[in-house]
């Protein structure tokens, strides 16, 4: 083949040109070379499952390794889960309750807790998110046995394409791989462009594969069974992988999959999905995949800074940062990464993104891969507004308003309480009982938590028709249950949450125990101040009135116990003055109103906001921020402070120990909602609106010095774009479709603003 390596090199991947067959473009869509968009790249095959390279669609998922004799593609699908909708909750006597919370206010708390432990919680069960398998991808007997060529290897991840690409040169010849998972068509599609005569060996194989079977049909493999973890038997699953027939050395797998978690037959649904695919050629199936891949991810540009390093592969990247190499670039790619990450994992009509995204190679995952929503599943969802990706926040209202009708039940028969309620944890059969121990599961607050994102939605998108029909209904209904489960604290007179857990910690009563279960916890307080007043504003949006639980809200919110500060001068994460058994504990809990609540503000609460950075002192003083996720918010925290300098640091203690190969973040072990909230966290420092003033650089880094952040959102409907130089604002334009008024800031210059549907404002400060 007369082709050199350097012309190889420099016509395939690095150009964009890769894959070409004779009058067949690659790129459809623009020929924009590889080498200007963000991509993960790397000269070597993934060793690891946390150095492949993801594709996903929302509902289809896969981990490209990029192997050169062997290909593993590992696939998953959102809904094969183990398990089902069972009711588990708890026969709870009447007083129970009450005797629990009449130990705790007598100082009784041990006694308390065990009642609670024995009469409240029910059984932790593993019901896990599952793989789908693998497909495999080997030379077939007899076909030519290419060699590596040196270090002429490359795989990449262009994120702006949504393609996973391997290309290497041998002495025969070069050898070109594509993988991307397609909204369009439903299909994971892997095309290899090989030597002439060169033939593959595919296959589909699980590590379990209960009531199942592996079958090869002509140009098809068809793969079935069901989804068991431990004894608990889940959805039915198909997997089909349709190999078209090869020309000239190329070969295309199309990969179909379903499950009968909606009731649908998982067999018909994957192989409708690879023959109506089937009939479309290549070209075809590539232009539509990047076109609506684009339209989603190209509303977001980013420029925080280029030098040397960001021409290295990622994973040198990551190694010379830990080593102390500027990398401004680097943090831009993580950005967009984690952009990349959400709309690949959470489209409307998918699961949500769950503690792994989509991305789970194991039968028992770890934490089950499942949803956790005493920050985790809420903490996935922190960019999807700000980051302009609000379709893909879709799939978690969808689930929020499953978990609604299991909700009353629980709410109904464990606390005798009107509303619906949701604990700690659940998973695809939204059960929403507290399950495990106090420590973690007694935690009735995670259906209140979830109701922000509800406000949140309308706040930036202006969706009238969602705040009437969607938001306020759920935001209504979890405050009756609270108005019903808010009691008197004896010693205050004020209405406190409880018995309840501050998310997983726990603490040393007065007389030297050790205990986890509170009453009045900041957290639980703060959340439900900020259930009471979204929804007494929603109500004063849709102008309701004479509605009775609107009227309870207005009554109960001024008498909620309100934040509290020790002698120390630390905000107190519980209502006594109780000793801290894990003074570094990973939750931050009692900061919620800070982020992503908006209780406390710099211009607000002076007083909480100087506590607050003395409980963030502390914690991190003993060691808090050791997991990703924690360290994730730590940044958003430092952000809301205008802490720029502090926020980036926080950002690069992300990189350096909380981080995979292939950025995927290690809690450890890998779970995604760190990738999710250090993105979030980013366009925090970029811009802030939860004070109602669109702020524009915040808490701007120095080392970030020059840059450009395009196509972010702000509450109010606005969508901002902000150049900046040598730390100074050049220009702001802040657009609308829906128009609407607003004020923006930019330092100590503050301007209101009103535009027409379509207008836009463009400021650029005044130099002197």
């Amino acid at each position: 083949m007369d082709v050199s390596r350097r012309d190889f090199m420099q016509s395939t991947a690095l150009t964009g040109a890769a894959l070409l067959l004779p009058g067949e473009p690659f790129f459809p869509v623009d020929q924009e070379p590889l080498s200007v968009r963000p991509v993960l790249r790397y000269l070597q095959p993934a060793a690891e499952w946390t150095e492949a390279l993801p594709v996903g669609n929302g509902r289809l998922g896969a981990m490209v390794f990029g192997g050169t004799r062997e290909e593993r593609v590992q696939l998953n699908i959102d809904s094969l889960w183990a398990g089902s909708p069972f009711d588990r909750d708890r026969e709870v006597e009447p007083g129970d309750l009450e005797r629990a919370r009449d130990l705790w206010f007598a100082g009784d708390v041990v006694e308390a807790q065990r009642l609670l432990q024995e009469k409240f919680m029910s059984e932790r069960l593993t019901r896990s998110h599952q793989t789908l398998g693998d497909l495999s991808i080997s030379l077939a007997s007899g076909s030519p046995s290419p060699s590596l060529d040196g270090d002429s290897y490359e795989r990449l991840l262009d994120l702006r394409g949504g393609v996973a690409y391997t290309t290497w040169f041998t002495r025969e010849g070069y050898i070109r791989r594509a993988v991307f998972a397609s909204a369009v068509d439903n299909v994971i599609v892997v095309r290899i462009e090989g030597l002439p005569g060169m033939k593959h060996d595919i296959g589909l194989s699980r590590p379990e594969l209960p009531e199942g079977s592996v079958e090869h049909q002509g140009n098809r493999i068809v793969m079935t069974g069901r989804a068991v973890n431990e004894g608990h038997p889940g959805v039915r699953f198909a997997c089909v992988a349709r190999i078209l027939e090869p020309v000239e050395g190329t070969t295309i797998v199309l990969i179909g999959a379903g499950t009968d978690y909606s009731g649908d037959d998982p067999l018909r649904t994957a192989t409708r999905h690879v023959d109506s695919a089937s009939r479309k050629p290549f070209a075809e199936l590539m232009a539509s995949h990047t076109a609506e891949h684009r339209s989603i991810f190209d509303r977001v540009s980013i420029d925080l800074g280029t030098t040397r390093q960001t021409e290295k592969p990622v994973d040198i990247r990551l190694e010379e940062f830990k080593e102390g190499a500027e990398d401004p670039d680097l943090f831009a790619l993580y950005f967009q990464y984690g952009r990349y990450l959400l709309m690949s994992s959470s489209r409307p009509g998918t699961m949500p993104a769950n503690l792994q995204g989509i991305w789970n190679e194991h039968i028992s995952a770890p934490w089950n891969a499942d949803y956790h929503i005493n920050i985790n599943l809420q903490m996935n969802y922190w960019p999807a507004e700000v980051c302009n990706l609000s379709e893909c926040h879709e799939p978690f209202f969808d689930f929020v308003e499953k978990l609604v009708e299991r909700g009353r039940k629980t709410a109904r028969e464990l606390y005798g309480a009107r509303g619906w309620v949701a604990h700690h944890t659940s998973d695809a059969w939204a059960f929403t009982v507290p399950i495990g121990r106090t420590v973690w599961g007694l935690w009735p607050l995670g259906s209140a938590w979830c109701c922000r994102h509800f406000w949140e939605h309308w706040l930036f998108t202006g969706d009238r028709r969602f705040l009437v029909e969607r938001a306020f209904p759920i935001m209504r209904e979890a405050a009756l249950f609270y108005l019903d489960y808010l009691t008197v604290d004896p010693e205050t007179g004020l209405l406190v949450s409880g018995p309840s857990s501050s998310p997983e910690n726990t603490f040393i009563t007065e007389d030297g125990q050790r205990a986890d279960v509170g009453m009045g916890n900041a957290m639980d307080q703060q959340i439900i101040w900020d259930l009471f007043t979204n929804l007494l504003e929603t109500a004063g949006e849709l102008e309701v009135t004479g509605d009775e639980v609107i009227e309870g809200v207005r009554e109960a919110l001024p008498r909620l116990q309100g934040p509290m500060i020790g002698e120390d001068g630390r905000l107190m994460e519980w209502a006594r003055p109780f000793g801290e058994a894990e003074p570094g504990h990973r939750h931050m809990s009692h900061l919620y109103g800070l982020h992503p609540g908006s209780q406390f503000t710099l211009e607000g609460t002076p007083g909480i906001i100087d506590a607050i950075r003395k409980s963030l002192e502390f914690r991190l003083s003993h060691g808090g921020g050791h997991t990703g996720w924690s360290r994730a918010w730590i940044i958003n925290f430092y952000a809301r402070l205008h802490e720029g300098e502090t926020a980036h640091h926080h950002l690069g203690e992300l990189l350096r120990k909380s981080t995979h190969p292939n950025l995927f973040d290690n809690h450890p072990p890998f779970q995604i909602d760190g990738n999710f909230g250090g993105t979030a966290g980013i366009a925090e420092v970029l811009l802030q609106s939860h004070t109602g003033v669109i702020h524009l650089l915040p808490a701007l880094p120095g080392a970030w010095s020059s840059g450009h952040v395009k196509g972010l959102r702000s509450r109010g409907g606005f969508t901002v774009d902000i150049e900046w130089k040598e730390g100074e604002l050049m220009e702001a334009v802040i657009r609308t479709t829906a128009g609407g008024e607003g004020t923006f800031r930019y330092r100590d210059h503050i301007e209101d603003f009103q535009l027409r549907p379509g207008g836009s404002i463009t400021h650029r400060p005044i130099r002197r």
